[in-house]
């Protein structure tokens, strides 16, 4: 079980990454949207995925004792 919270956390963090990542390039290149969802969207979007990597991660952390 600790192996699969460790792997969510890292799938999580690594997609909220490049999400945050792409909202940033777009809104920087000027664009208020990104296909069909608004740039804070999708920000948003990558935060909370971060969050829940780093929630996988403290869940890891917890179950080990």
């Amino acid at each position: 079980m600790n192996d699969v919270l460790v792997w969510i956390g890292r799938v999580a963090g690594v997609s909220g990454v490049l999400l945050c990542a792409v909202a940033a390039v777009a809104r920087i290149s000027g664009n208020y949207f990104f296909g069909s969802f608004q740039v804070g969207t999708l920000l948003q979007a990558g935060m909370a995925m971060m969050i829940a990597g780093c929630l996988g991660y403290l869940a890891a952390l917890t179950e080990r004792s």
